[in-house]
């Protein structure tokens, strides 16, 4: 998170249920606050449901998020895929198009990892398959990016990311 932000880049995050709520819930503590204003580039794909509506519809759900991906994200970014199994096919697919885009991709999972594991620049695997335990450990750590990166960067200015 630290070395995106600071290279100018933006983080992607995405996932399903519980997943697609953490996803806004830590762009949001990079926006706006997690312990003190940030201003960061963050950007949840699980909010948008126009978008999330019309892919879905036109494209398939499995390409809801790869879609987005390939329409906003560039090398520098990073995509922060959530996915308790590791095997959600959008989360795959959201992977597969950063790949192809230059963006790392950082897989938060269970503890099979899935077949995102091999598609992760990094990825972390919770030691549970319990769905609930998975969840928890995966906001946790989360948080911990969140308080990492107000540690590591100054607030930046508006706009300072995409020169």
């Amino acid at each position: 998170w630290i070395e995106t932000i600071r290279s100018g880049g933006v983080i992607y995050l995405a996932g399903n249920g519980g997943s697609a709520g953490d996803a806004p819930h830590l762009a949001a503590e990079m926006i706006g606050r997690f312990e003190r204003l940030n201003g960061y580039p963050a950007v949840a794909l699980t909010v948008d449901s126009s978008s999330l509506t019309a892919l879905g519809n036109d494209l398939g759900f499995e390409q809801i998020f790869s879609q987005q991906v390939k329409a906003l994200a560039r090398p520098g970014d990073l995509l922060v895929a959530i996915s308790t199994s590791g095997n959600s096919p959008n989360i795959l697919r959201a992977a597969e198009a950063a790949k192809e885009r230059g963006v790392k991709v950082l897989g938060l999972v269970g503890q099979s990892g899935g077949a995102l594991e091999p598609l992760c620049d990094v990825c972390l695997k919770v030691p549970s398959q319990r769905t609930c335990r998975i969840q928890e450990i995966h906001l946790s750590v989360g948080h911990i990016w969140c308080e990492m990166v107000e540690n590591a960067l100054p607030t930046p200015t508006p706009f300072a990311h995409r020169t």
